[in-house]
This record gives C-alpha cells, structure tokens and sequence, in this order.
C-alpha cells in the first residue's frame, strides 16, 4: 500500500508545525488510516494512536457512541462518525481526529452500496462530517485505500483553512 507521500509530508509538516496533534477511530478502513499516519515523517511528534472498532459493543465502550443509535443504523451513519471522532479525541487528549465508519462490501445492511461516513474533529467539535459513496463494483480493498486517501485530502483542505484563519 503506498500513499502519496506529498500528501503524508504535508500533513506531517504541519501539525508539527503548529504544535498540535491527532487521533484516528476507524472501522471500514480497518487501520489504514493508522499505518498512513505511520509513515509520516516525525510521525511520534504530534500522532498520539488510533483505534480501529468494529463491534457496537466496542464503538461503545470504548469512543463512547450512542449504543441505541449505534444499533439502529449498524454502526454506520455520520452521527456515529462525528461520536466516533469526538471519543477518540478525548480517548487521546488530541487537538485533532479524523474518524470513519462505513462499507467496503455491498451487503444487505448497505442496501447494496459502497460507502463510508467520515468526521474531522477540531478541539472538541465536528468541523467537517460527509458522506462518501462509490461505485457497488469497487473491490474491497480499493475502497478502503480510496476512503484513506480521499479523507486525508479533506485533512489537508481542513488543515489549510486553519492556518489561513491563524
């Protein structure tokens, strides 16, 4: 798996930068998003963890989301991705999160769809929530990569109309 590491050296950059660091709650990327984080140079600088849940039961106990709206909707909604990014905010004492819950097989549950619900968090609020859907064809694995990489680009955007702001 190889992201584009202008991308990586970018955010890397600038969250050590600025001080600031981020935490990562993942499910339909099943830890992806935690080995991109890796790869960032200095990455121990300002990357405190990420946690990849994929239980109701653990999405609770752990991030602390809403176990009745949690069982509602399979775990896959943006309320559950903005609580997901919220938890592991606080789970890591981090300024940032990004969190992301979806999936990567058209099953019944996703009426047949492809696709994830993903939060960016910044000190203590939901700055960015969307939703992202693609193709019922798309094999597993290029979703999951595709998910990855798109999000971290949002990062990126989120990241710049910060420093803009500061």
């Amino acid at each position: 798996m190889e992201f584009q590491q202008k991308l990586l050296n970018y955010i890397s950059e600038s969250l050590i930068t600025s001080n600031e660091t981020i935490s990562i709650a993942e499910s339909v990327t099943s830890g992806l998003f935690q080995l991109a984080f890796s790869q960032m140079p200095n990455a121990s600088l300002f990357y405190k963890g990420g946690i990849t849940t994929y239980t109701v039961d653990e999405k609770v106990k752990l991030l602390n989301v809403n176990e009745e709206e949690a069982n509602l909707c399979d775990c896959v909604s943006d309320t559950i991705a903005d609580q997901m990014a919220l938890g592991v905010a606080q789970l890591f004492d981090t300024d940032w999160s990004i969190a992301v819950t979806g999936y990567a097989n058209p099953i019944r549950n996703s009426a047949f769809k492809i696709f994830s619900h993903y939060s960016i968090a910044y000190k203590g609020e939901i700055i960015l929530s969307r939703k992202l859907e693609l193709h019922p064809k798309t094999q597993p694995l290029e979703a999951q990569q595709y998910f990855t990489e798109f999000i971290l680009g949002c990062f990126k955007c989120e990241i710049n109309k910060l420093l803009i702001l500061k």
